[in-house]
């Protein structure tokens, strides 16, 4: 079978397609075919050493994935040969075959496209735990969402207008200001690239404050980091939660300062760790995930599409920021 596999760190460009042989499920676990991919930024992260995580060389990169299952190993119950399903794996999806536990596989419903299945679960369950459980999002307050065109942003809307929040979407362009309306954001701002200066940054701290009104946002979700946390910090509301959900542009060092003035919080959302220390609050989320997905009130929206052989452009994509939504490897087909 093919796999890209990392075999010493670097970008995207060192991503090798290799043969390998095929992998045999053992006690407890499932032989799955993948369906598809989707790419994260911790995939970018990864293969460059710079992930908390570390696998072993030579590695295939690869968050989650959607799938059939090819074989069962002993012990295995519930699961029978054909049945479609979703997992998280850490790394390992940019493989044709993969052996997972059974224990971290979940059933498609029935008709749902797998490169759409593949991009549900991270950016969904990052960030239901984010504004729930460490956001405390509640009916009524003003939620605001940088780089709110990514595979997260685009989540944190929707989870958002469900849970009844007035949603401020920040985005970086025009054409992603279009997108974030569309998933269903109250208003939108079109921020300039930074880093900035000290000026710039107060620029657009007024920029926000304008957008998310005279209280502030009460909640934001930044998996951007870099000077648009400090100018969000300037934005947010008195007993205010700003979420640290990523670092897409770099990791910021706000003045602590504010915290005082604003008597706000900064709240790490680090959802692996949440998933395996609270393993039944994560089950229900996921739960109900799937069920907002089944009723149509959440959709992955996917930038494009590559294929195995192009996998190192799909990651070199994602890493350049210009993704609108998720990007997806489509390693086969049903």
């Amino acid at each position: 079978m093919k796999a890209l596999l990392s075999v010493s760190p670097g970008g995207p460009d060192a991503l090798i397609l290799s043969e390998v042989p095929d992998p045999r499920p053992g006690p407890g676990e499932i032989l799955v075919r993948v369906l598809a991919c989707a790419i994260n930024y911790p995939d970018v992260l990864i293969i460059e050493d710079k992930y908390q995580v570390k696998p072993p060389r030579p590695f295939a990169p690869g968050t989650e994935i959607s799938g059939v299952v090819e074989a069962l190993g002993d012990e295995v119950t519930g699961w029978t040969v054909g049945d479609e399903l979703i997992s998280i794996v850490g790394y390992g999806g940019l493989t044709e075959k993969l052996v997972i536990p059974a224990g971290s596989a979940l059933p498609v419903p029935g008709g749902k496209d797998p490169r759409e299945a593949a991009g549900l679960l991270l950016t969904y369950a990052t960030t239901i735990y984010a504004l729930l459980d460490r956001g405390e999002l509640k009916q009524g307050e003003t939620l605001l969402v940088l780089g709110a065109a990514g595979g997260v942003g685009l989540a944190a809307i929707e989870i958002g207008k469900i849970l009844g929040a007035t949603v401020v979407a920040a985005v970086s362009s025009e054409e992603k200001a279009a997108i974030a309306t569309e998933a269903g954001a109250d208003r939108v701002v079109v921020y300039g690239s930074g880093p900035f200066d000290d000026a710039g940054c107060r620029a657009l701290a007024k920029q926000l404050k304008e957008a998310v009104g005279p209280d502030g946002a009460h909640v934001t979700y930044d998996p951007v980091g870099g000077d648009y946390t400090e100018a969000a910090l300037r934005a947010i509301a008195w007993n205010g939660r700003h979420l640290v959900v990523g670092f897409a542009a770099s990791i910021p060092k706000p003045p602590l300062n504010l915290t005082l003035l604003k008597g706000c919080d900064i709240r790490g959302v680090y959802w692996g760790a949440f998933a395996e220390r609270e393993p039944d609050r994560h089950a229900a989320h996921v739960r109900q995930l799937i069920t907002w997905w089944e009723d149509g009130r959440i959709t992955p929206r996917i930038d494009r599409i590559y294929p195995l052989t192009e996998g190192g452009n799909a990651i070199a994509h994602l890493a350049s920021r210009s993704a609108i939504g998720k990007v997806v490897v489509e390693v086969s087909r049903r």
